[in-house]
């Protein structure tokens, strides 16, 4: 107690000293000081003076609620150091001039420290001698008379006070008496002698006393009707029993509630009613009575004073958050009350505050609408104050978020923020365009691509596809596109693939490899794809959008001079950029816009974003028609304001997982699609098809053409075309690059190179020949890979040619996508890129026509042999599974032929008179021919690839199928097969003899024959009558084993039980299957057909039969015949009839390479019949194998004998 009353005494002392010193005006200061003090601790919110609007400076005056207190210091002192009267309030540049003129002024000074000391004692004696020995006077004193007062009746001091009490008003109503300003106490009048003594009390820290003087004061005030008084009361005893030490009694809230309502009900002293609430207030946050200390405080909020209700809701809210668990929705919202009853008493700053710390709770909690409204307020108060920075950040909330607004609101907002925008910029125009937040870009989506746009078709003539931004991406189209151009520039570099070789890359999207910078060339235009989306209701309308670039140009010195350009207005001369007046976006709706840029000079360019003005359309926010507007506008709409900004294309790249420690953290790499580098010239190959069908019958021949166009400013060369179907097209041998079109083939308008022919050739075969290498088909060549024949094998610039092309459907019916890939170089050869290619798809839609199967036998007769190989028959079926869906009537199967360097049909076996073979719908022709080997003479040339073409002819009109095309698409079919032998090549060399005697014997069963069907079709289409061509290819390579023109379905195999066991042995085993052993020997009985024999005169008949053996391999054989019958069923003798055979039962032989022997055999028969002689059972094995493979060969087909009595 006794530091609080020296305390106490020391400000009376200063202020004693103070009224001395006219000049300083010390105390002016010190209640400055004092105020921020005591505010700070009134309020547990540290921002609060930094963010009241003051600066710790009277704005605009003092406020009027500081009134002259009864405990005030002198208030009838000096008017200079009277701040509180009504008279004598400063202003705020008197304030401001004082505390400018003070500043420099250092208080006390002067004094020494036996100055300092003397004071100090000073104090202590007047404290100690004259204070408290006063004060505890003045208590006694007064505690005296109320004890003495006590003894009294009430009743007698009623009257005597009445008759005492002359300063009163003897005679008062009821109203007078409840009206607080009509009833007015002496100083000498009791009830204030009371309370004076509780205040006294109360300074010196005595509170149980003051708290018993206050309680009895208030009963004397309330039995008077003294409102004013006894709610004075009532406030100062619950501060009483509030700070009595130990809490002997609970704080009565009560009293503050009552003294609260009187100064506000019946006092209608609101400043009072406040001040008590304030206190109150105070009192229960230290008990941690928020609840209640906030539902005080919002009790006393209402609509006669916008401020005091906006302080006492931003103290309630700080209630709310300091509560044990904090009620954060309510601190918010009561902060957002605050907020605006502090905007309509006109305190900005205040209401600002306000609103951004309830946004710190409502953001990012999925509210939209109550965002929207803080941003939108948060924007208007920053605008009011100057803050334009803060007011575009609140407004570009409000447009970025996923508002749910209706379109009128949005439209409201969008126009606040492009007239707060606009003024923004006004500020500094000349300074860096800042972002803008309309309309969303999804960067990752930016598509980049390289090049002019592709022509569109023009009557028949149809440009190669290429690539373009309207194709979407597929990866396995992607990939079978880089296989092809690595195949091709692998055949180019003789078979290696370059290390440093990249797949060229035309447009770039997410899903490509991005890491590396890509090349383009100059002249050529870079198009930017970038994805819009307009997230608002209204619509958005982009004038004068532009990409924004930076550009390095380089000189042939190599200087590097960087130049950032925003618009073609800067340096046409390097880099051309297009500009799209008007670009549309509707409400919510996603739209892409591409944007080009002519580099027109080499160096390295960078997209940094693109650059535009921001608007609305002028009028109503609903536009007729709108969904029908196109994207980019040519003036069709005015704006109601717009402004210009940019917004830059980031990109973020994949992310890394390769090493350990890409994988254990978060990185990503770079993606570069936006930084392409500008090369040299390069040629630029343009290609158009002409009479290129959509439809094709399966095997049809069509005849288009195909013309190379040459753009660019460069010659070009080394042109190929490469396919992953190299069977479906051909541009001719390389003998005959236009093949001469014979009369006949010029008048039926044929693909084919035809020759007329007489009707004696009819049955035999027409012989020609020609090599697989003047087609581009070889054991060493890349089928896929197919050279352009351009004339001087350069295309000039501004050059075409155009070239016919034969096309075949495939053999599979449906629809087929087929890629070309065209390959070029230029003449002039360039570091940074090498080759360039074009991409072309076509799709072509296939319909059945005919199937063929064909088998090969060998044939019993060995008569009339030229050579020791022996004759072979094939049997070619034909079916028509056209079901005229086409239109097409019937098939006529004009010619057919045979290729190979060892085997040649030799004449038709079943031709009928009628030549002309016709299939309608679904009928099956039969067709069969006998096939013999080529002289030793042609076969000796087939090193060079020679094959021989025999053409049997069933009509007046040869079909050259050595020539183009039928023998290019004839090589082609074989192309996969002569891959085969290379694939062998590559053998164990421990196991080269056995490897070598299978082959042996798979030779045996080996046929190098291949069949062509050519046929013709007509068709009826818009009542004229049409000739289709085609053909179709069968590959016989096994005897007795069918094929067929037409891909076989493969039926999944059976599920099988898994086998949890390993193997003995899991070599493949060498030795051949029995079927292959059992063609090692060819054998023919020679006989007569019928014998007639005399059996009354000689019971047997001996009949003489000669057993042909032919060695049908290429090494030595032994043979075992053996004469004796194994079959003794009786079913058998029924059927072969009993006969025997004499003389010698069993023959051991060895026959040589081809070798034909022939063994003399004697038949006995006992009666007459028909037997069957074909019974001697033949085997073989190759001599020089040690182990034996002695297998029994096919046997010939029945041979019959008629046996005749004489």
């Amino acid at each position: 107690m006794e530091l609080r009353v020296a305390i106490y005494l020391k400000l009376i002392l200063e202020h004693l000293i103070e009224r001395q010193m006219n000049r300083y005006q010390i105390l002016g200061e010190s209640y400055e000081d004092g105020l921020c003090t005591i505010t700070s601790n009134k309020n547990s919110d540290s921002n609060l003076l930094s963010l009241d609007g003051l600066d710790n400076e009277v704005k605009d005056g003092l406020p009027n609620n500081f009134r002259t207190h009864p405990l005030q210091l002198d208030p009838s002192g000096d008017s200079s150091n009277n701040i509180d009267g009504s008279d004598h309030v400063k202003s705020a540049s008197s304030l401001h001039e004082t505390k400018k003129a003070n500043a420099g002024i250092i208080h006390g000074a002067c004094l020494t420290l036996t100055d300092h000391d003397r004071i100090r004692q000073f104090i202590q004696e007047f404290t100690f001698r004259g204070l408290l020995p006063h004060i505890e006077k003045t208590i006694r004193q007064l505690n005296d008379q109320l004890i003495s007062r006590k003894g009294l009746s009430r009743s007698l001091f009623s009257a005597t006070k009445k008759w005492f009490s002359g300063s009163k008003v003897p005679e008062k109503s009821i109203n007078e008496l409840k009206n607080t300003s009509g009833l007015l106490y002496p100083p000498e009048a009791p009830e204030l002698q009371i309370r004076k003594m509780a205040d006294l009390c109360f300074l010196v820290q005595h509170y149980d006393l003051a708290y018993s003087c206050y309680h009895t004061a208030k009963k004397d005030f309330l039995n008077d009707q003294a409102m004013l008084y006894a709610a004075g009361a009532l406030e100062m005893a619950a501060v009483s029993a509030f700070l009595q030490p130990g809490a002997p009694r609970p704080y009565p809230a009560h009293y503050m509630d009552t003294a609260i309502q009187t100064y506000r009900d019946i006092c209608k002293n609101m400043v009072l009613a406040e001040r008590c609430v304030l206190l109150s207030a105070e009192i229960l946050k230290s008990q941690s009575k928020y609840s209640e200390a906030a539902a005080l405080l919002i009790r006393l909020t209402s609509e006669d004073s916008d401020l005091r209700s906006a302080l006492l809701l931003e103290q309630a809210a700080h209630c709310f958050i300091n509560m044990k668990s904090p009620m954060v929705r309510k601190y918010a919202f009561h902060m957002i009350l605050a907020g605006h009853r502090f905007s309509k008493a006109g305190q900005k700053k205040h209401a600002l505050r306000c609103y951004c710390q309830a946004m710190q709770v409502y953001k990012g909690k999925g509210w939209s609408l109550a965002e929207d409204h803080i941003n939108f307020t948060i924007g208007r108060q920053s605008y009011t104050l100057r803050q334009l920075d803060n007011a575009v950040s609140a407004f570009r909330h409000i447009l970025i978020n996923e508002s749910k607004q209706s379109a009128a609101q949005q439209g409201a907002f969008l126009r606040e923020y492009l007239y707060v925008y606009k003024n923004v910029s006004q500020l500094s125009p000349d300074g860096p365009l800042p972002q803008l937040p309309l309309p969303y870009i999804n960067s990752s989506a930016t598509r980049v691509f390289f090049g002019h746009d592709r022509r569109p078709a023009d009557g028949e003539k149809q440009a190669a596809t290429h690539v373009s931004l309207d194709q979407e991406y597929d990866s396995e189209s992607s990939q079978q596109w880089r296989e092809l151009e690595e195949h091709v520039v692998a055949v180019v570099n003789r078979g290696v693939l370059p290390s440093n070789f990249h797949p060229t890359e035309y447009c770039l999207n997410s899903y490509s490899d991005n890491s590396r910078f890509p090349l383009t060339v100059v002249e050529e235009p870079v198009t930017v794809e970038v994805a819009f989306r307009n997230p608002l209701k209204v619509p958005l309308l982009l004038t004068d959008l532009s990409l924004l670039w930076k550009f390095q140009p380089k000189d042939v010195s190599g200087k590097e001079n960087e130049e950032v350009k925003e618009l073609v207005k800067g340096e046409p001369e390097m880099i051309g950029t297009e500009v799209v007046s008007e670009f549309l976006i509707n409400s919510e709706e996603s739209k892409v816009a591409r944007l080009k840029l002519f580099p027109h000079h080499i160096g390295e360019l960078h997209i940094l974003g693109v650059v535009y003005n921001l608007g609305t359309i002028q009028g109503s926010m609903t536009v007729d028609g709108i969904g029908a507007l196109p994207g980019c506008h040519t003036g069709k709409h005015s704006l109601s304001m717009s402004v210009r900004g940019r917004q830059d294309l980031e990109i973020q790249g994949p992310r890394l997982n390769n090493t350990k420690e890409e994988k254990t953290s978060i990185k990503y790499g770079p993606d570069r699609r936006l930084d392409p580098i500008i090369t040299e010239e390069m040629p630029l190959l343009e290609v158009f098809f002409i009479h290129f069908p959509t439809g094709l019958l399966c095997g049809e021949i069509r005849k288009a053409y195909v013309e190379f166009v040459n753009v660019s400013k460069c010659p070009l060369t080394g042109l190929k075309v490469v396919s992953k179907r190299p069977e479906f097209f051909t541009f001719g041998g390389n003998t005959a690059v236009l093949t001469p079109l014979s009369p006949s083939a010029s008048e039926n308008c044929s693909a084919y190179k035809t020759v007329v022919t007489d009707s004696t050739s009819v049955c035999t075969a027409l012989i020609s020949s020609a090599s697989s290498v003047d087609f581009g088909i070889g054991i060493g060549s890349q089928p896929e890979v197919i050279p352009v024949p351009l004339p001087d094998t350069v295309l000039l610039p501004g050059a075409s040619v155009q070239l016919p092309m034969w096309l075949r459907g495939p053999d599979e019916e449906g629809v087929h996508e087929i890629n070309f890939l065209f390959y070029y170089e230029s003449v002039k050869k360039q570091p940074k890129i090498r080759h360039r290619i074009l991409r072309h798809t076509a799709v072509i839609c296939t319909s059945r026509s005919l199937n063929v199967r064909a088998t090969v036998c060998r044939s019993n007769s060995l008569e009339d042999e030229e050579g020791r190989g022996g004759n072979m028959l094939v049997f070619v079926d034909v079916e028509n599974t056209n079901t005229s869906e086409a239109g097409v009537k019937e098939f006529h199967i004009v010619q057919v032929s045979s290729s190979s360097k060892h085997w040649k049909l030799q004449k038709s076996v079943n031709l009928s008179e009628n030549k002309d073979a016709k299939l309608a719908s679904r009928e099956k022709g039969k067709f069969c021919f006998k096939a013999i080997r080529c002289k030793e003479e042609e076969v000796a040339t087939q090193s060079s690839e020679k094959y021989t073409f025999a053409d049997i002819i069933f009509g007046n009109e040869q079909i050259v199928s050595s020539a183009s095309p039928c023998a290019d698409f004839f090589y082609r079919s074989l192309s996969s097969e002569l891959k085969k032998p290379q694939a062998q090549s590559s053998l164990h060399t421990e196991k080269q003899s056995i490897e070598d005697t299978m082959r042996l014997i798979q030779k045996c069963n080996e046929v190098d024959l291949n069949i062509v069907v050519l046929w013709k079709a007509y068709v009826v289409e818009d009542s004229k009558q049409l000739i289709l061509e085609g053909q179709h290819h069968v590959v016989l390579r096994t005897i007795g084993k069918e094929a067929f023109s037409y891909p076989q379905k493969q039926e999944p195999p059976e599920m099988e039980l898994l086998k949890f066991f390993r193997p003995e042995n899991t070599t493949v085993s060498s030795r051949p299957s029995v079927e292959q052993l059992s063609n090692l020997i060819k054998t023919s009985l020679h006989y007569p057909e019928s014998f007639s024999h005399p059996f009354h005169q000689k019971s047997l008949c001996l009949v003489p039969v000669t057993l042909l053996l032919s060695n049908c391999s290429k090494a030595d054989v032994d043979v075992i015949v053996d004469l004796r019958h194994k079959t003794t069923s009786p079913e058998a003798l029924e059927i072969h009839g009993s006969f025997t055979w004499l003389g010698q039962t069993q023959y051991k032989l060895h026959l040589k390479s081809q070798e034909l022997h022939s063994l003399q055999l004697k038949a006995c028969f006992v009666h007459t019949g028909v037997y069957n002689l074909g019974t001697p059972r033949v085997f073989a094995k190759l001599s020089d194998q040690v182990t034996v493979f002695e297998t029994s060969q096919q046997s010939s087909m029945p041979a019959l004998i008629i046996i005749n009595n004489v």
